[in-house]
C-alpha cells in the first residue's frame, strides 16, 4: 500500500488524536505522521503502540513527542488538542476552555509550520475555526475545521439503512454549526439520482415522510451525546473524517466535502465559520459552494449562524 506524500503533524494524543493517527496510517493518508502531546508518557505510549503495527500499514511513518519542533515542515496539522464534552454538555459549552487552549497553541504552531493547512478537530470547532484564523493572520482557505463531514457520513448511513442501498449512491449533506443547529438539506439530497423526496418503496409509496425525515435528522444531531453516553468519547469515526480530509489536502483532490470555513459572504454571512459543501484540495479549502437551498433552509442556515456568532463573540471574537 503506498502511502500518500506529505507530512501529517496531529495535535493531541488523546482518543481522538490516537484515532486520527492510527486511521491515517492504515488508509496512507499520509508519508508520515507525527504525533504531539504534553503528556510525555502518553504520547510515546501511544506511539510506541502504533509503531509496533507499522509492519501492516505500509510506507507511512510514525513518530511522537512532546517537543513542538516536531511540526515543523508540516504540510497539514490536525488539532485535536483540549478538553472532552462530558455527557450532556454541548459542545458550544466547551468553547470557553478550549479557546485559551488554542490562543496559547496557534501561535507556537504556525511559528514552526507556517506554511501548513490546519484543520480544527477540537470542539466546538467552527468557533474555534474563527480564533484560530484570526490568530494566526492565515487565510481562510488554510485554517478550517472538520466541520459536519462525519455528521454526513452519519446521514447518510442512516439514509442507506432505511432503504437498503450502498451508502456511496446517497448524496445528501449536513450543513451548518457541527453541533444542536445542524440540519439536512433535503432539497438537494438525492438517491442515485432520484431527488430523496421523491424516492418510493417497494409498495410504490414514498419512503420518506416529513416526520420520518424529522427523525433522521434529529439521530444525526445527538448521535455524538449517545456514543459519548456509552463510552465516554467519539473517537474512530471523526479519525476516519479526518484522515479523509488530510487525504484531499495532500493528495490535491478537489473533493467536495462539507467542512467548516470562515465565510466571506456566501448566502450573505461574513466573518462566520460554518459547514457547507467545499472543494478541498492543495492548501486547504479553496471554495465555498453555494448549494441550491429552500426558505426554510436558508433560514435554519442563519440561526446557525448566529448561534456560532454569539458564541465567538462571548469569547471576545
Amino acid at each position: 500500500m503506498a502511502a500518500q506524500a506529505g507530512k501529517l503533524v496531529v495535535v493531541g494524543a488523546g482518543a481522538v488524536g490516537s484515532s486520527v493517527a492510527y486511521a491515517a496510517l492504515i488508509r496512507g493518508s499520509a508519508r508520515e505522521v507525527v504525533l504531539y502531546d504534553i503528556d510525555q508518557a502518553k504520547v510515546e505510549a501511544e506511539v510506541l503502540d502504533l509503531a509496533h503495527g507499522t509492519q501492516f500499514t505500509g510506507a507511512s511513518s510514525i513518530t511522537g513527542g512532546t517537543d513542538l519542533a516536531l511540526a515543523a515542515g508540516a504540510d497539514i496539522v490536525v488539532i485535536t488538542a483540549g478538553a472532552k464534552q462530558r455527557p450532556g454538555q454541548t459542545r458550544l459549552e466547551l468553547a470557553g476552555t478550549n479557546a485559551r487552549i488554542l490562543e496559547n497553541l496557534m501561535p507556537r504552531l504556525t511559528e514552526q509550520a507556517p506554511e501548513a493547512v490546519y484543520v480544527l478537530v477540537t470542539n466546538p470547532c467552527d468557533v474555534l475555526t474563527v480564533i484560530a484564523q484570526r490568530i494566526s493572520g492565515l487565510p481562510a482557505g488554510r485554517v478550517f475545521a472538520s466541520g459536519t463531514v462525519l455528521d454526513t457520513s452519519r446521514l447518510r448511513w442512516l439514509l442507506g439503512e432505511r432503504i437498503g442501498v450502498s451508502r456511496s449512491s446517497v448524496h445528501a449533506y449536513i450543513v451548518g454549526e457541527h453541533g444542536d443547529t445542524e440540519f439536512p438539506l433535503w432539497a438537494c439530497a438525492t438517491i442515485g439520482g432520484v431527488p430523496l423526496r421523491d424516492w418510493r418503496a417497494d409498495d410504490g409509496s414514498l419512503a420518506f415522510t416529513p416526520e420520518s425525515l424529522e427523525a433522521l435528522a434529529h439521530n444525526v444531531r445527538t448521535a455524538a451525546y449517545r456514543v459519548i453516553e456509552g463510552k465516554g468519547a467519539t473517537n474512530y469515526a471523526i479519525g476516519l473524517s479526518a484522515a479523509r480530509i488530510v487525504e484531499a489536502v495532500l493528495g490535491r483532490e478537489d473533493a467536495v466535502l462539507p467542512v467548516s470555513s470562515v465565510l466571506s459572504g456566501q448566502y450573505g454571512l461574513h466573518g462566520v465559520a460554518l459547514s457547507l459543501p467545499s472543494v478541498v484540495g492543495a492548501g486547504g479549502v479553496r471554495r465555498v459552494l453555494e448549494v441550491p437551498m429552500d426558505d426554510g433552509e436558508l433560514a435554519r442556515l442563519g440561526r446557525s449562524a448566529e448561534a456560532l456568532r454569539a458564541s465567538a463573540q462571548s469569547l471576545g471574537y
